[in-house]
């Protein structure tokens, strides 16, 4: 049996990048893992309407903290991440956001009674206090992801979203219903924030108006980009919370966070390239962010893929089993939100690309024009064809944004695919929806343990095809095997 030490020491064997998406993927997957298996159970036990009113306080919340962080959370990981004066621009950041945190409690409470849906749900007072926590969140959080601590960053990440998810559980099993959900989540900002506080090297240091230069050239554009991000992300739950009911919202948004199974390992890939990608592009060593970023693309289909088949085939179930009877009337607009996840590769990757090499202008022209559409789909099919609406204009305006920042990336790096490795996740992925098929046709799905087999051996099915088929990924874990110093 190996003992703790042996397995840390191993691991940290292992190849830097490797290590990093490995992490990354791990702790995405648990994270997201503790997450389903929580909303499952608030969807049984308060139900849609409770759901959809935290739900609009997240929407909220992430929209304030975008509007009034100005991109300060990308330009410190960005200067960061270069390093050259480390402390002087964590310092110029941390001021920054005190700042505007303040402006924009001001302004809070001068449109309460604009915020009219979120005020009855009774988490109007919880955004006070989650944008003043979320200043040293995202200060330590930030400084340790651009001092390229991406391990640790994700660790801090999956420390809070545990935290949270634990809190949560426990409010809402003494029922205290959306005030609960609501302080879960500020409870697990502080949890993290005092760990990841620990090991952050970055100290507060007199900064002066050329830090400040730098920092605006950079998240100005950063923050426009990061708006048109946020369209995709919480404009739709805005926009249906003020057309339909909180019961709709919930209905949306759980079907929306199940879909994003899909986007594991481009999370991690996304999370672990950026810093790295960015010191590529400083040192001018522009053919390993050429050859990271086909990789990234391969790894991150190679979930998408599968998940898109299997939930094509399963979903209905899946909602009715895993969430109950009335968040099923999301099926519709589960695929579609399925089809959301697999353009979502491409889009984060090229987008993330741009920022990465120093193109933050580029990726908010083509990020504006995106959202833009998107908000306009969002008040003509809503009102019309309800969340079902909502998935399709994201869909529409998602594949434009792919598009334009595809044409805007290949000006500055060659953007090639791994096409043979593709192939093969293709065919692994359509041979193993045959055979989930097949069983849904000979096997009565009565219950949540019926449902869960096809996606067990669905998902056995899939890894031994693709084994089978590709020999790189065979030498990948190979070569991890090797550098773990396996026997």
């Amino acid at each position: 049996m190996i003992n703790r030490s042996t397995l840390v020491s191993r691991i940290m064997q292992i190849e830097t990048l490797r290590r990093h998406s490995i992490v990354t993927l791990c702790a995405t997957i648990s994270l997201t893992a503790i997450g389903f298996l929580s909303t499952m159970y608030f969807a049984h036990a308060v139900g849609e309407s409770v759901l959809g009113a935290y739900f609009l306080f997240l929407a909220y919340f992430n929209t304030l903290n975008l509007l009034f962080d100005g991109g300060l959370g990308g330009a410190a990981v960005k200067r960061i991440s270069e390093g050259r004066e480390k402390n002087e621009y964590f310092t110029a950041v941390f001021v920054l956001r005190v700042f505007l945190v303040g402006v924009s409690i001001i302004l809070l409470l001068f449109s309460r009674s604009i915020l009219e849906n979120i005020d009855r749900s009774g988490a109007y007072s919880w955004l006070f206090i989650a944008l003043i926590i979320g200043i040293f969140w995202n200060s330590v959080s930030n400084g340790n992801y651009g001092s390229g601590k991406v391990g640790l960053n994700q660790t801090c990440g999956f420390i809070n979203s545990t935290s949270c998810m634990v809190f949560q559980v426990i409010a809402i099993y003494l029922g205290f219903g959306v005030n609960g959900l609501a302080g879960g989540f500020i409870f697990g900002m502080i949890v993290a924030t005092v760990i990841g506080f620990r090991f952050l090297d970055l100290k507060l240091k007199k900064f002066n108006i050329g830090h400040l230069k730098s920092i605006f050239s950079y998240s100005f554009w950063v923050f426009l980009a990061s708006s048109g991000s946020l369209v995709f992300s919480y404009a739709d739950t805005i926009i249906i919370g003020y057309f339909l009911k909180t019961a709709d919202v919930g209905i949306y948004r759980v079907a929306f966070q199940f879909t994003t199974a899909a986007t594991f390992t481009t999370t991690a890939m996304r999370t672990v390239l950026f810093p790295k990608v960015s010191n590529w592009n400083a040192k001018g060593e522009l053919k390993m962010a050429e050859d990271a970023f086909a990789k990234g693309i391969t790894y991150s289909l190679l979930l998408a893929v599968p998940v898109f088949a299997g939930g094509i085939i399963l979903g209905d179930k899946m909602l009715y089993f895993f969430y109950g009877e009335g968040f099923a009337r999301g099926t519709q607009t589960f695929y579609v939100l399925l089809a959301v996840q697999l353009v979502n590769v491409f889009m984060f990757l090229q987008t993330m690309y741009l920022n990465a090499l120093n193109r933050p202008k580029e990726s908010f022209k083509v990020t504006a024009v995106a959202a833009t559409v998107n908000i306009v789909l969002d008040f003509m099919l809503i009102p019309v064809l309800g969340i079902l609406g909502a998935a399709v204009a994201t869909l529409i305006a998602m594949i434009l944004n792919s598009l334009l920042a595809y044409l805007t990336l290949k000006h500055t790096i060659h953007v090639r695919l791994e096409l043979r490795e593709i192939k093969n996740i293709t065919i692994a992925a359509i041979a193993m929806g045959v055979g989930v098929g097949c069983y849904r046709i000979l096997v009565h799905i009565s219950s949540i343990w019926l449902t869960l087999i096809p996606i067990i051996l669905g998902a056995i099915l899939y890894v031994l095809l693709l084994l089978i088929l590709d020999t790189n990924i065979r030498s990948e874990i190979i070569n991890i095997r090797k550098q773990m110093g396996s026997r």
